[in-house]
């Protein structure tokens, strides 16, 4: 963002006695402080009940859905920061003797019928309860934000093995819709690939090859012929990458893995703080044996995602200090931290870093709606009721794709709104420009192989017997492999998947985005790496040239690129109408 100031002229005042050596007075800016502006909903402190859906669907029928956003935003809010009382449904059952309905070890050993390592329950959990609130993890450098390794998650994705226990350190949530709404656009490319292929092979009556690609992201190629006027792929020169075989971006946790944001929240809910959504479990069933049911509404949860989808987007000390935040704060940014963040930017770009966390990529609608509008990233209505997926039938409970609860991602986010006179700047929505959103996310939303010196002891969503099968894999607990043929779904003949390789799959991450890193250490997937030095030198596997070239730059070079990661980061702003914005978190600084 650019500041542009009015400057009255410098007045030079002469004394009678014929002047003064006294310098001029500096120029003076009449442009107006920035202050908070008004925020959007309610002032007012509430206590948490459950959100009616059948009230949001009303509201969106009767054309308040202005009104229904704002609403739904706020109590998701509510639910974000409440600490769930037992009385509530927080927390579990764990089972034996243990008077605890929390744990922060994963408890396969109770696996007694009703304790927390039964695998005959509708519901498995790898993990906790482990919080009463959301906000107990994320909180730093302030609420939505990530987590010290002190939270990390401890994860068990095998429950008949309980000493492969992997950990997760918590991630920041700003700018959560605008993955989703990334994911969908580019799954809709590159499946069409085979498509639009198909055409152009049987047009030319030759064979074509076209790239999976995605705005500007490859995920493989397709080979395809023409035979009679039939298209067909041929197998072994086809192949997908960093992708799920049925073509489907999935934007969220740390292995890519989960498509959409209602369903990462609904077992957010359950494993992290023990509150069962009706949806997950079903009405008036106390599937966690915690003497609680029905813990969160349909509503709670079409409020949560869309809480979590408005988040504000994560911005730079650049913009804070172009914006005239840090200069109000005393943090303003000296000529030459700029210039070091700019020549650090470069050396980003030239080490290679930038293939994977690409600095920006584009919407082409801003728009977000609850439930989606591609079917890719909501719930499918085939498998309500089977064990592991929705146990409610979501339409009729008032959940409709075609009376979605919907925001701009460009203009309606209710955090982060500055005023300077009559002039509004809407800090935490993503940015526009020749009718294309922007999203500055640094990175791909593809899974990238990152070498041995980051494989774990499991792969957490390995589960070649039954991967695809309409039968859960009690044991996997029902998760995706990364990289296994998936026979109902899949876009490519089996012919052009390599075989499942247990090794390499341990080591194989989605890039996570850098947007807002400089707030986020410890670093990486288990936060092993205490500065930003070291999580740029654990890169190996496809990233391994890069993590050298990186070491092979100068001191000073380092420290320009470690300079540029320090521009990205975190802001809320809770200071009252009329107030001067808050300072950004001395958590920000980065230090090597």
């Amino acid at each position: 963002m650019k500041k542009s100031y009015s400057l009255l002229p410098a007045v030079i005042l002469l004394s009678s006695c014929g002047g003064s050596n006294n310098p001029p007075p500096p120029p003076v800016s009449t442009e107006p402080a920035i202050t908070a502006c008004p925020k959007k909903g309610g002032e007012e402190e509430k206590s948490y009940v459950p959100m009616d859906q059948q009230e949001l669907l009303s509201g969106i029928m009767a054309g308040k859905g202005d009104e229904v956003f704002l609403d739904a935003f706020e109590h998701g809010d509510l639910i974000f920061g409440t600490k769930f009382t037992m009385g509530q449904g927080g927390g579990a059952f764990i089972g034996g003797n243990e008077p605890s309905h929390y744990t922060r070890i994963p408890r396969a050993d109770l696996n007694a019928p009703g304790e927390w390592g039964d695998m005959t329950r509708l519901v498995m959990r790898p993990t906790g309860p482990n919080a009463q609130s959301c906000g107990s993890c994320h909180s730093q450098p302030v609420d939505d934000g990530a987590g010290p390794t002190s939270v990390n998650v401890h994860r068990i994705p095998q429950l008949k093995n309980p000493a492969l226990t992997i950990q997760r350190n918590t991630p920041h949530v700003f700018g959560l819709g605008a993955l989703q709404r990334l994911a969908e656009e580019m799954s809709y490319e590159i499946r069409d690939t085979i498509s639009r292929t198909s055409k152009a092979a049987c047009a030319e009556k030759n064979q074509k090859t076209e790239p999976f690609t995605a705005k500007g992201v490859n995920f493989g190629r397709v080979t395809i012929g023409c035979e009679g006027g039939t298209a067909h792929i041929i197998a072994q020169e086809s192949a997908l990458e960093g992708v799920s075989p049925d073509g489907v971006v999935r934007p969220y946790e740390w292995k890519k893995n989960v498509a959409f944001l209602r369903d990462f929240m609904r077992h957010a809910g359950n494993n992290e703080i023990g509150m069962q959504g009706v949806e997950l479990v079903g009405k008036d069933v106390d599937e966690d044996h915690d003497g609680s049911k029905n813990e969160l509404s349909v509503g709670d949860m079409t409020a949560f995602t869309v809480y979590m989808a408005a988040q504000a987007r994560p911005v730079t000390k650049i913009e804070l200090d172009d914006l005239g935040i840090l200069a109000a704060n005393k943090q303003k940014l000296k000529p030459e931290e700029r210039k070091q963040i700019q020549r650090g930017e470069k050396a980003f770009d030239s080490i290679g870093c930038s293939t994977c966390h690409k600095p920006e990529l584009t919407l082409d609608s801003s728009g977000f709606q609850e439930p989606s509008n591609s079917p890719y990233h909501r719930d499918d209505r085939k498998l309500f009721k089977t064990k592991g997926q929705v146990q409610v039938d979501m339409e009729a409970e008032g959940v409709k794709p075609e009376h979605p609860v919907k925001f701009d991602l460009a203009k309606d986010q209710p955090d982060n709104r500055f005023c300077q006179g009559s002039k509004e700047t809407l800090l935490g929505a993503f940015e526009k420009h020749n009718g294309k959103t922007i999203v500055r996310l640094y990175g791909d939303l593809k899974r990238h192989w990152m070498g041995p010196d980051l494989a774990e002891r499991v792969d957490e969503l390995e589960e070649p017997e039954k991967y695809g099968s309409e039968e859960p894999n009690e044991e996997y607990g029902g998760h995706m492999s990364l990289v296994n043929y998936d026979p109902i779904n899949k876009i490519l003949p089996p012919e052009s998947y390599p075989p499942y390789d247990p090794v390499k799959s341990k080591a194989i991450f989605g890039t996570r985005e850098l947007w807002g890193v400089a707030c986020t250490g410890p670093w990486m997937h288990d936060g092993r790496a205490t500065t930003l030095k070291d999580a740029i030198e654990l890169h190996g596997g496809e990233a391994e040239e890069s993590s050298e070239k990186f070491k092979a730059l100068s001191e000073s070079e380092q420290k320009d690129l470690i300079a540029f990661l320090g521009n990205l980061v975190l802001y809320v702003n809770t200071a009252e109408n009329g107030k001067t914005p808050d300072p950004l978190s001395e958590q920000c600084e980065v230090k090597g």
